[in-house]
């Protein structure tokens, strides 16, 4: 694998880590930013994905949409299809919570939930990625 494809999976996971830990950090903080948190996993999620991807040469769209983007991943390890609730689940957070509108925010416990199964699904794709 050559230098450039290696630095470009290696920024989508470290990008995927930071968002994992600002969500995290947003759930602490004294103001808790619920929507802001499960947005940063849903990112967290997606560029995991998108580094995925990436290392088997797997060409995608630009989407916030995770089922979609897992759908490319099952195509290369079927593992990956056992976690469409958590992308059924997170994807809105990408989109539909970011603006004002006639959406019910998400929840404290539901950013906690959202920060357990991303961080989950981010080891699983460290995990793939090291034994390809």
């Amino acid at each position: 694998m050559d230098e450039g494809k290696q630095q470009e999976i290696r920024q989508w996971l470290i990008k995927s880590q930071r968002d994992l830990g600002a969500a995290r950090v947003l759930l602490e903080s004294d103001d808790v930013y619920p929507d802001i948190a499960a947005y940063h996993c849903q990112q967290a999620v997606e560029k995991a994905i998108k580094g995925y991807l990436t290392y088997h040469d797997v060409l995608f769209q630009k989407t916030h949409d995770l089922n979609r983007l897992l759908a490319l991943c099952s195509s290369q390890n079927e593992e990956f299809s056992r976690w469409r609730t958590m992308a059924a689940m997170l994807t809105p957070y990408a989109t539909e919570f970011r603006y004002p509108g006639n959406v019910v925010e998400p929840k404290r416990d539901e950013a906690e939930q959202a920060i357990e199964l991303a961080t989950a699904f981010v080891n699983f794709v460290m995990q793939q990625l090291l034994s390809d």
